[in-house]
């Protein structure tokens, strides 16, 4: 019987057999964005403008639409 060997690993070498993917795609890095920018531009306009349908256009024009339609344009070309 053979004794068995024991491997340690400190952390610089690559683990065989994992592929490290990264913890956010494009897609969320850009709704991430665009949400934040959304919140900024939904205060911005309640402070200076007070109008609810230009808050309403800031919150889900910003926040919502263009994310979507960046993310959406980027897949149908399919760069990333």
């Amino acid at each position: 019987m053979k004794p068995r060997e024991t491997v340690i690993h400190t952390g610089t070498e690559p683990v065989s057999g994992m592929a490290r993917e990264p913890l956010l795609t494009t897609e969320t890095k850009t709704t991430l964005v665009f949400m934040f920018l959304g919140l900024t531009t939904w205060y911005l306009v309640r402070i200076f403008a007070a109008s609810d349908v230009l808050e309403l256009g800031a919150l889900i024009g910003v926040g919502v639409v263009l994310p979507l339609a960046i993310n959406e344009a980027r897949r149908r070309s399919g760069t990333d």
